[in-house]
């Protein structure tokens, strides 16, 4: 019997934690601060030969109206040689490039890397027949994001 009720309670933990989680976003804990973390991932990136379109503060615009918010920072990056196939299995991908990241600090002071899933953009965009470019965008973004915090 108690092993019963710490198997339901355990899957009420496991459900409440996925419920949480954005849909389609992996996330990474990082060991540094928000800015450090997405200063690695963006060197990473341009390591890569990637394009980084822009740097976007979350912290100080909300700061500009009179809000505060945990340090967030969102990075846009990409290449046409990465999204340009992905567009070709489904042109409505565009919405979703180029890619981005995201690094905050939650409320109990921990750092988090996210990024979208390309399993999760595919399936968004119905871009079924994209199975190797979505494999080489997965593989291309982990990559960037264990860089970033290791």
């Amino acid at each position: 019997m108690l092993n019963f009720r710490f198997t339901g309670l355990l899957a009420l933990v496991l459900m409440a934690s996925a419920a949480t989680a954005a849909e389609g976003l992996l996330s990474v804990k990082s060991p540094y601060g928000v800015k450090e973390t997405l200063d690695r991932f963006e060197n990473a990136a341009r390591a890569k030969g990637l394009n980084v379109f822009l740097r976007l503060d979350h912290a100080a615009g909300a700061q500009k109206i009179g809000k505060t918010l945990r340090p967030t920072e969102l990075l846009i990056f990409g290449s046409s040689q990465g999204g340009t196939p992905l567009m070709e299995c489904a042109q409505s991908a565009g919405i979703d490039l180029p890619l981005k990241a995201l690094a905050w600090q939650d409320a109990g002071g921990q750092v988090w890397l996210a990024y979208n899933d390309p399993r999760y953009l595919a399936g968004r965009h119905d871009a079924g027949e994209c199975g190797a470019v979505v494999q080489n965008l997965s593989k291309a973004l982990a990559g960037l994001a264990q860089e970033a915090i290791k």
